[in-house]
Order: structure tokens, then C-alpha cells, then sequence
């Protein structure tokens, strides 16, 4: 394809030549869907900041009902030779978290261990989200009773799938969270 026809593409858009933006997202790599409204597979927070950002801090209550009552988070861990994060599914009681992990992989810390757990969301396309980070300690739960009632009661099927029998819980310590808007245009 020419320059000058690529130009031509880029003025006249996807209806004029449907199959030379086929072409161009061959060539780049892409899927024709990707070439026209972006790449799903891209972490966020490619698009530009708000032209007025606002950082506004949440209450506890907000927090709390951010993170609903499941989700997926990550859980921040104290293991050497440094802190690692891992993704997890996660359920809410009685103000603390619950998810599973295999008893002795890399998500599964022993209790009384120092934990961080964070959730966010973030809206490219509005320059806005939000994160909330509960500082906690960890707890083992290996009372046959209570992992029979927490299997039974939370529908919480492992980020990574797999057998992962051992439910941890994160008694929260400090629960703080922020949200970045804009602050033009009333939203």
C-alpha cells in the first residue's frame, strides 16, 4: 500500500475500504476490531489524565461498598527475596476477605502475617476510577466446619483454577481508598 493511500485510508475511514484496514491490522499485528477501537489486552491507564483531576478520599463505609460483596483483587504477600502480588477471587464477610489458594503455593501465607489487598477499577475512556488497599493480617481457616460452611456459603472459584482447598482471610487493619475524577462537566 502507498502512503498516499494509507493517507487516504486514515481521511475516509473503515467503510471506504474495509478490507485495506484488514490489511493495516494484518500488518500491525492486530485484529481488525483492535485497529478500530483499541486493544482490550492493555492494562489500564493508557489514555490521557482529566484535564481537571480531582483525588478524593473514601470513607471506610465507601470502601467497603466498592468492593461489593466478590470480585477479583490482588493480594500483596511478605515473602522473600521481596513483597509479591498475586490475583485472586475474592469474597466479602463480615468486613474482612476471604479467597482460596493451595495450601503451600505462593498465595497462601501463614497466619499472622502482614498482608496488603487492593481492588480498583479504572475507566479509560472517562480519565477516572477508583482503589481501595486494606492493610490486614492473614488467617489460616482449617476448621473442617468452617471451610465446609465457607465452601458451601461463597461461590469462590481460585483466579488460577485448580485444587485450592485452603481459605485464607484477611482481617483488615486499615481500610482506606481514593477516587481520581474530573472535576469539569458536572461528572
Amino acid at each position: 500500500m502507498t502512503p498516499r493511500y494509507f493517507q487516504h485510508l486514515l481521511v475516509q475511514g473503515p467503510g471506504f475500504d474495509p478490507g485495506g484496514f484488514l490489511r493495516i491490522a494484518a500488518a500491525l499485528q492486530m485484529t481488525y476490531h483492535e485497529l478500530l477501537e483499541g486493544r482490550g489486552d492493555l492494562p489500564p491507564g493508557q489514555s490521557a489524565p482529566t484535564p481537571r483531576p480531582a483525588l478524593i478520599r473514601l470513607t471506610t463505609a465507601e470502601c467497603w461498598d466498592k468492593l461489593g460483596t466478590r470480585g477479583v483483587g490482588r493480594v500483596a504477600l511478605p515473602v522473600q527475596p521481596g513483597p509479591a502480588v498475586f490475583p485472586v477471587n475474592y469474597a466479602v464477610e463480615a468486613r474482612s476477605i476471604l479467597y482460596r489458594t493451595a495450601n503451600g503455593g505462593p498465595a497462601a501465607p501463614e497466619t499472622g502475617a502482614r498482608v496488603s489487598f487492593q481492588v480498583d477499577r479504572i475507566d479509560d475512556r472517562l480519565s477516572q476510577g477508583w482503589s481501595v488497599l486494606i492493610t490486614g493480617v492473614a488467617e489460616r481457616i482449617e476448621d473442617p466446619a468452617m471451610v465446609r460452611r465457607l465452601t458451601e456459603h461463597f461461590t469462590v472459584e481460585p483466579w488460577a483454577g485448580g485444587d485450592r482447598p485452603l481459605w485464607i482471610r484477611i482481617g483488615p487493619g486499615e481500610v482506606t481508598g481514593r477516587h481520581i475524577r474530573s472535576m469539569s462537566g458536572g461528572s
